[in-house]
């Protein structure tokens, strides 16, 4: 497990065998933030990962990192989604949001051949473990508004923000 310290809060990532299983907000996940070995480096924690998943890790940090500096707009890092087969294809629907672009709960639903679904999609979105790099941020309510985001509003609004302002 790795730690991560962007500008809008800290994140915790995980690979297995070569992808990215994790990157999700470590206040979602406060009982594994506490571990001793964070001391030493808060944003690179104690690990088991194999070599492979540690470059994996840090491949992932490099393009957070370029994507917090406006450099990146896609990132290329292999993944393994972990979830239902009705998560997963959710997911991966998130993938398909264009950089700075945005998609409601109901269009996802549409295009996943859910259109009844919408519910079940924000759960599903709710639930992504690979935060910013699945861009879930980009998911907004129908009548535009901005609505939860498990890194918190400002982070939605914040992620939203520097997109709109590197294009």
């Amino acid at each position: 497990m790795f730690y991560y310290n962007s500008p809008v809060g800290q994140l915790i990532l995980e690979a297995q065998d070569g992808r990215l299983t994790l990157c999700d907000w470590a206040e979602r996940h406060a009982d594994l933030t506490s571990a001793p070995c964070n001391d030493a480096n808060p944003s690179i924690g104690c690990s088991t990962e194999s070599h492979k998943d540690i470059e994996i890790i840090s491949i992932a940090i490099k393009q957070l990192e370029e994507y917090f500096d406006g450099q990146r707009k896609t990132f290329d890092i292999p993944l393994n989604l972990v979830g239902t087969e009705f998560q997963r294809a959710v997911w991966k629907q998130l993938l398909h949001i264009p950089y700075a672009k945005t998609e409601s709960y109901a269009a996802i639903s549409k295009a996943i051949g859910r259109p009844s679904a919408v519910r079940a999609v924000a759960g599903a979105i709710g639930a992504n473990p690979i935060s910013i790099i699945v861009p879930c941020h980009r998911v907004i309510g129908s009548d535009g508004s901005l609505t939860g985001y498990a890194g918190g509003l400002e982070a939605k609004k914040y992620l939203l923000s520097i997109e709109r302002a590197f294009i």
